[in-house]
């Protein structure tokens, strides 16, 4: 069976992660999930201070080349040592992760859609549409709990570069999707939609 690759794109905090576990939960086995921010850019040359002040939202923060090339192997049936992100330190982790192909592989990320070439590798594209106000409500608890940011920190950074990035690169790549999902996995129809479309596309390939 030939990999079927599932894009998923929308803003910072808008439900990618929460759809993407959802489907894997229906999909079992059957799925291997791809996060874009394992394709940051390490930066190593930076100190940790000066990475921090890096603009994260934007095209150029990644990798685009390498991923495609991951991607392309995977859709080929053929394994990849996926590079692993720490955002606590904002850099690649020395260790990498072995991979091996599935038959629906998921990809999730903010520019999921931005790179040309990687897009047309994708055999559906997902767009997660929420609201601003929610988003920033849903990065707050998200960067605090779990990657040990402050409140301040979060602010300043959503202010100065997440907002603006979300409305110039981010947004216009809805137009490349196939299914626009308003409000994430809170829009139960469109969940529904989306489950039996790749139930489908499992038992016809």
């Amino acid at each position: 069976m030939k990999p079927k690759i599932i894009g998923i794109a929308g803003g910072s905090a808008s439900g990618k992660s929460t759809i993407v576990k959802q489907l894997s939960e229906q999909l079992g086995d059957n799925v291997l999930v791809i996060k874009q921010d394992a394709y940051y850019h390490p930066f190593s040359d930076l100190s940790l201070d000066e990475r921090k002040q890096l603009n994260y939202d934007h095209p150029d923060a990644f990798d685009f080349e390498a991923m495609l090339r991951d991607m392309a192997a995977l859709k080929r049936g053929e394994s990849i040592d996926m590079p692993i992100y720490d955002y606590v330190l904002y850099t690649r982790r020395e260790e990498t992760a072995h991979l091996e192909p599935s038959p629906i592989i998921l990809i999730e990320g903010l520019l999921t859609f931005w790179y040309e070439p990687l897009r047309e590798l994708m055999d559906l594209k997902l767009f997660v549409d929420t609201d601003s106000d929610e988003r920033l409500i849903r990065r707050i608890q998200r960067d605090m709990n779990k990657r040990g940011r402050s409140l301040d920190s979060i602010i300043e950074q959503y202010q100065k570069t997440v907002k603006p990035m979300h409305e110039q690169f981010i947004l216009p790549t809805k137009k490349y999707a196939d299914l626009i999902i308003p409000e994430g996995a809170q829009n139960e129809r469109a969940m529904s939609i989306m489950k039996e479309h790749l139930k489908n596309l499992m038992e016809n390939n």
